[in-house]
Formats: C-alpha cells, sequence, structure tokens
C-alpha cells in the first residue's frame, strides 16, 4: 500500500513539472517586451520652464509651398528662400519684394552690399540687392549638394553635403582651398554628415564656424583653412545634441552665444561660446513632432527668427 501511494505522488509530481515545462515553452503572454536600451523621448520633450529663456511674440505665415532657408541683411529686412523664388520682408514681416530664382533655393545669406547668395543644387547664384543676377558658379563633382552659405568681404564659404566639405571661392566663382578635410596631423578629424543637414557661418571675428553634426560638433577655421577652436557636446539632455547628427542649423547672438536648432527631438536653445548649455529659446512641444530643417536668423535686436517649415511660418522670440 505504501508503495502504490509513493508511486501515485511521483507521478502527479511528474505530471506538474510537465505542465510547467509546456507552459513555459508553448505560452506566450501579451506583456509587452521592455527595451532596457530604448530611450524615451516622450520625457526627453519636457523641458522644465525655468530653462526657457525666450517667448514667442509674432508669427508670420508665408505663402510657398516650401520653405528652405532665412537669412537677414543690416537693416533687419527678412529673406526667405522657398521651392520658387526668395521673398523679402520688411522687419515686421510685410512682403516688399519677390525674386524669381532658377531652381529650388535651398539656402541663402546676405552680404553687407546686400548681394544675395543663393545655394541651389550643387549652383551658387549672386544676386544684387534689385535680384538681378551678378555672376553664378557651379560646385564641381558629381556629390555636390549645398546646404548653407557665409560671406565675408569677398570670400565666400560653401558647405557641401554630398562631398562632406567647405569650399572656400573668392566673389567671382574662383576657388580658392577647400576647408575641414581629414587630416590626422593638424588633428582634424573630418567632417562626419550622414544626412544633408550642415551648417556654417561667420562669428564675430570673421572666423568660420562649422557644424560638424555627426560629432555634434562646432569648429572655427581662419580664412587659411587652419582649425583655430572646437566644441563638442554629445548628451541626450538638454546640454548637449543627440541622434545621428545635430545641431541641423545654427546662428549668433551678439555676446557670441550660438543659437541652435536640432532635428528628431525638435527644439531651439542657446549654449554659450564655451560650448556650455545656457537656456531653450523654443521647447520641442511648440513643434509639430517630426519638423525637421528649422532654420535660424539673428536681427539687430537679438530677437531670433525661427522658420518652421512645417507650419510655414516665421516665429519671432524675444528674451523674456
Amino acid at each position: 500500500m505504501k508503495n502504490k501511494l509513493i508511486l501515485w505522488l511521483s507521478v502527479i509530481l511528474l505530471l506538474v513539472v510537465v505542465a510547467f515545462m509546456a507552459k513555459d515553452l508553448f505560452v506566450t503572454t501579451d506583456r509587452p517586451q521592455e527595451n532596457i536600451y530604448e530611450y524615451d523621448l516622450k520625457e526627453l520633450r519636457k523641458v522644465d520652464s525655468s530653462k526657457i529663456s525666450h517667448k514667442e511674440v509674432k508669427q508670420i505665415k508665408i505663402q510657398a509651398n516650401e520653405l528652405h532657408g532665412i537669412a537677414i541683411d543690416d537693416k533687419d529686412q527678412i529673406y526667405v528662400s522657398t521651392d520658387e523664388n526668395i521673398l523679402v520682408l520688411d522687419s515686421e514681416g510685410k512682403q516688399i519684394n519677390s525674386l524669381k530664382v532658377r531652381g529650388e533655393a535651398r539656402c541663402l545669406t546676405v552680404a553687407e552690399n546686400g548681394n544675395i547668395l543663393v545655394g541651389l543644387g550643387n549652383r551658387v547664384d549672386i544676386r544684387k540687392p534689385d535680384g538681378s543676377l551678378r555672376n553664378s558658379f557651379v560646385v564641381a563633382g558629381e556629390k555636390a549638394f549645398i546646404t548653407s552659405l557665409a560671406i565675408d568681404g569677398d570670400n565666400v564659404y560653401v558647405a557641401d553635403a554630398g562631398q562632406k566639405i567647405v569650399h572656400h571661392y573668392n566673389i567671382d566663382g574662383e576657388k580658392i582651398n577647400e576647408i575641414g578635410g581629414k587630416n590626422p596631423e593638424a588633428g582634424i578629424k573630418g567632417f562626419v554628415i550622414p544626412s544633408p543637414y550642415f551648417d556654417l557661418m561667420i562669428g564675430r571675428q570673421a572666423e568660420l564656424w562649422v557644424v560638424n553634426p555627426g560629432r555634434h560638433a562646432f569648429e572655427a577655421y581662419n580664412s587659411r583653412g587652419e582649425q583655430i577652436s572646437s566644441w563638442e557636446r554629445t548628451s541626450m539632455s538638454l546640454d548637449g545634441f543627440s541622434g545621428c547628427c545635430n545641431p541641423a542649423n545654427i546662428a549668433m547672438l551678439s555676446d557670441g552665444s550660438f543659437v541652435t536648432a536640432e532635428k528628431g527631438l525638435e527644439r531651439v536653445k542657446i549654449h554659450l561660446p564655451s560650448g556650455d548649455f545656457k537656456s531653450v529659446v523654443a521647447a520641442p512641444e511648440l513643434f509639430e513632432e517630426g519638423t525637421v530643417g528649422i532654420d535660424l536668423a539673428v536681427d539687430s535686436q537679438d530677437r531670433i527668427l525661427v522658420l518652421d517649415p512645417v507650419q510655414k511660418m516665421i516665429r519671432i522670440f524675444e528674451a523674456k
């Protein structure tokens, strides 16, 4: 009798073990798998209001199919490049001119003498203040793709995202130099540009500032192409830049601080000349999620003009 009881207990225990094994092997649950490596963009989109230094004071709607770039001249006139033309607005946002261009105007800048430089694919058009064509030149190379322009006197700098280099021309279109190519001996790592966002600008001392977006870095060069300064900030937090390539666009305040616009996590910030984070101008919640191509300009009053290509308007921010 005792042996039969032990036998039955053994059989029951074996069935229980088999049942647990079958459950582990064949039964799935509806519980979502938690990816411990996935970062929560919803949390990163939230910004502490104490970090926001500016308020939006004006919105200027722009009638165009596509908006690409924004620039300001020394009279605070606003220039917007679109897929069809260059729109010129006064400082209050009233349109005062529309200049027909020969293609999709991806970027532009305005010289001190009022000449307007426009980047169209692999070509740079230089137009007089009345819009008439002064001269034009093409950047050589099958992959050439112009994303930003800057001018200092007769020096024209062309950011070429396709060939990952900055071209230095004179105003007549004669090639002078290439800037930013990999040079280990000089400590220059070369530009890393995974997407067509590659911006540059002239600094307060006439130095050329170039974004190295794949490294989340800023690099300064003199007119001879020598690197004279750099800083980088990689971070998922406000104090740096994240994603494959940021910031996408830049501008500079009168005190030398950098204004930056990012994609992926749409936001506009200010970084001190040292590169340290200072404040937020526009939090992600102000933009439609997925907005790319937010361009920037700063006027003589240090107002920050943000070109919002999705909501098709210029948004003007002033310090609180």
